[in-house]
């Protein structure tokens, strides 16, 4: 897994401690980054670059999973700081990256609106209004299912879709790497599909993570969790068997 580079970043969101796990992928020509964190996080990113001698300056490409705020928040911010950024997203996600179409979770919060109580709609509202206030950016590439890209030794698109339908992972073919953004998640030492209850397809969510078993895995990074400690075909069975019947 040489030149692959896990940002861990701990933090304090919503009074909860929380930890996520960007990537960099480095070699001679480009420094990519793989999502950036919450809104205002450039000093969290620049600091867990530097524990590995990476400058943010450094970056010429950066590839989002998929826009939840956690992944995108700051995307905006990167570009204008450094303008040389290419920002690189599937085409499904790139309406919503571009602030042209309203966020899906924008559009999952207002579907269940009318079910809250009146103590819990308050919250709900904030949180729509958080998701509305993220800054969008334009997308300079637009990716597809199944795309090779030749940077840093090559990568490998592939469509994962269900947590949202412009979800993608990364395989890196040369170090059998998989860069899974949240197709799926490391709770307590096992894999398990990201926020089933939010999934917005969960029956695709438990197909992506059928197609990840076609490929050779031996190193696993999930956003949430980072990197999974354990035999990776074993895990992604483990998980299928409790969500098929």
């Amino acid at each position: 897994m040489n030149n692959v580079y896990l940002l861990e970043i701990d933090f304090e969101f919503n009074g909860q401690r929380q930890t996520i796990t960007p990537t960099i992928l480095k070699n001679k020509e480009n420094t990519i980054l793989i999502d950036c964190g919450y809104p205002n996080f450039i000093p969290l990113l620049e600091e867990a670059a530097s524990r590995h001698n990476i400058s943010l300056d450094s970056i010429t490409k950066l590839i989002v999973t998929h826009h939840d705020v956690d992944h995108i928040g700051s995307l905006a911010a990167l570009k204008q700081a450094y303008p040389q950024i290419e920002i690189i997203a599937h085409e499904l996600d790139s309406p919503y990256i571009e602030g042209k179409n309203k966020p899906l979770r924008v559009v999952q919060a207002e579907s269940t609106f009318d079910q809250l109580t009146d103590e819990e709609k308050p919250g709900i509202e904030q949180f729509i209004a958080f998701l509305q206030s993220v800054e969008p950016a334009s997308v300079d590439v637009t990716i597809s299912s199944g795309e090779h890209l030749p940077w840093c030794d090559g990568i490998e698109i592939i469509h994962t879709p269900g947590h949202l339908p412009g979800h993608i992972s990364l395989y890196l073919p040369t170090s059998k790497t998989l860069i899974a953004g949240d197709v799926v998640v490391i709770e307590e030492g096992k894999l398990n599909i990201a926020n089933p209850q939010f999934a917005w397809d969960l029956d695709e969510a438990v197909r992506s993570v059928q197609k990840l078993l076609e490929y050779d895995i031996e190193h696993l990074i999930c956003y949430h969790g980072g990197l999974f400690q354990g035999d990776i075909n074993k895990a992604l069975k483990d998980l299928l068997k409790a969500y098929l019947p």
